[in-house]
């Protein structure tokens, strides 16, 4: 199991981001949350298989069809922080 930090940048807000990188974590078996950043980013910590991981940081470079992704920042992180069953969009 492998831990990663998102930040993703650019258009991702009031455009459905959180709820389709929600639906693509799930897709792909990982688990987490996703959340909006006072500054205009999206956060997101994704715990799962290291190649899952991957697959999801490509498919976020373009997200939903509204969104201009204009950097996504990585940062992996101690897995024993984090505990989570399922994936979650946090307000």
């Amino acid at each position: 199991m492998y831990t990663v930090k998102l930040v993703i940048s650019g258009k991702v807000q009031k455009v459905g981001y959180r709820n389709w990188f929600a639906t693509q974590a799930l897709e792909l078996g990982l688990n987490g949350y996703v959340r909006n950043l006072p500054a205009g980013q999206v956060e997101a910590i994704i715990v799962g298989d290291v190649g899952k991981i991957q697959q999801i940081i490509a498919r976020s470079q373009h997200g939903p069809v509204h969104a201009e992704v204009t950097d996504i920042q990585q940062l992996a992180i101690n897995p024993a922080e984090y505990q989570f069953e399922g994936f979650q969009i946090k307000r």
